[in-house]
């Protein structure tokens, strides 16, 4: 499922307009985003856990000539789901 996907099953589930569930979806990733550049975990009950994580610097090849690379010290984030969702993604 890809974005408008996503924005047709929730205009089409909550009975919205496609404009205002595109609203609500762009809105609801701005602010999941905005919450993990200041630092904090974004946690929804039943769905999962949103976090940012320090991943450190490292020396890496280039696959065509061998040459090492620097690849620098980077924060990225994580997704962690939570029994809830993994319950239902494993229902038969």
């Amino acid at each position: 499922m890809n974005k408008q996907e996503l924005i047709s099953k929730v205009a089409e589930t909550s009975g919205m307009k496609k404009n205002e569930a595109a609203n609500a979806v762009e809105a609801m990733i701005e602010a999941i985003a905005a919450s993990l550049k200041s630092g904090d975990d974004v946690k929804i009950a039943g769905f999962g856990s949103f976090q940012v994580a320090e991943r450190a610097a490292s020396v890496g090849r280039n696959p065509r000539t061998g040459q090492p690379v620097s690849i620098p010290a980077a924060k990225t984030p994580k997704f962690k789901a939570g029994k809830a969702l993994k319950d239902m993604v494993n229902a038969a």
